[in-house]
């Protein structure tokens, strides 16, 4: 720690700090400078608990306000004593009327004024939200993963808007073997973030076939109408619903040139029933009947399906996991 005192004074502003080991703004008279900068304090604490014995000994800035008139001056003086104390290369931009605090390429603190900013214009570029590229050409498939990154934000492709992408073979024994071949490849191909998923279904009783495959379970290039005949020859005499259970299965991977790959899993319980019932859906959502219920996934509508299924439940996962493996040091 030092005892320096740091001075920034002008016609509007006027601040003094020095560094000791609080991270904190301070107003004097009418001033209320308390949530001036909310969270700013992580630049300093980093990974540390706020107000902790090792937050402490590092140190941090003390302001004191005397006047005030311009939060990028006030930003900048609080930068200033950072960078001094810690040794650090931060620094402090200005774009559309918010404050940016970068550092090394990255940033890391946004504050935009009252009544926000125009998002066009920050970003510089039409299209604002993120796209997440689908490694699949079903479009049955990326309807459902479309309605379900609406709500997170993110646009979705699939490689129909890539025709030039060649189709990755799913040569690998699991689910995560097969959905990581597609992800981690199409992403080096591309460069851009995929969700690859490997999904199937698998029935106890045949000891978890069709499982990875699925798709192709009566061969390949087979028809849904085709793997749903040739599961239900197979399970011809298998008279006890009990002992027709079966799980949707679902294994996400998040691939991106520049981090470790993203997994998560998650299953749908549920029998096989012995004709198919319902109209909507694909695959086996006509045969599978959802719990312990008489109703198959093929009679409930897309977004009935995309709050149950077995896809619902692993984006769920990813949703839960995602903001921190984006945040990740790149590789």
């Amino acid at each position: 720690m030092t005892g320096k005192i740091y001075e920034y004074k002008d016609d509007q502003d006027w601040y003094v700090g020095n560094w000791q080991g609080h991270n904190f703004i301070v107003g004097m008279g009418e001033i209320a400078a308390h949530d001036l900068l909310p969270g700013f304090s992580s630049i300093v604490e980093g990974e540390l608990e706020p107000y902790s014995e090792e937050a402490w000994n590092q140190g941090g800035y003390d302001v004191h306000i005397i006047r005030y008139s311009s939060m990028f001056r006030l930003v900048t003086f609080i930068v200033e004593i950072i960078n001094e104390n810690m040794n650090r290369n931060i620094e402090v931009l200005q774009r559309q009327g918010a404050i940016l605090v970068a550092e090394d390429g990255r940033l890391l603190y946004v504050h935009v004024p009252k009544g926000g900013v125009v998002l066009q214009d920050f970003l510089g570029q039409e299209k604002v939200r993120d796209t997440l590229l689908i490694a699949t050409r079903n479009e049955g498939k990326t309807a459902e993963f479309r309605k379900m990154f609406d709500k997170l934000g993110l646009d979705v492709e699939n490689l129909n808007d890539y025709p030039d992408l060649p189709d990755v073979a799913e040569t690998g024994m699991t689910f995560e073997e097969n959905a990581r071949l597609k992800a981690e490849t199409i992403a080096k191909l591309t460069g851009k973030m995929v969700l690859a998923d490997d999904s199937g279904l698998k029935v106890d009783v045949l000891g978890g076939l069709p499982g990875v495959w699925s798709a192709r379970f009566a061969g390949n290039n087979a028809t849904d109408a085709e793997n749903n005949a040739k599961l239900r020859h197979e399970l011809a005499m298998v008279f006890d619903k009990k002992n027709r259970s079966a799980q949707f299965h679902t294994t996400l991977v998040v691939a991106s040139p520049d981090r470790d790959s993203l997994v998560v899993e998650a299953d749908w319980e549920g029998y096989i029933a012995f004709e198919p019932k319902g109209e909507n859906g694909f695959g086996y959502d006509s045969l599978f009947l959802i719990g312990e219920s008489e109703q198959t996934a093929a009679e409930l509508s897309l977004e009935e399906k995309n709050e149950q299924s077995h896809r619902a439940k692993a984006v769920k996962k990813l949703v839960e996991v995602f903001p921190a493996w984006q945040s990740k040091p790149s590789l």
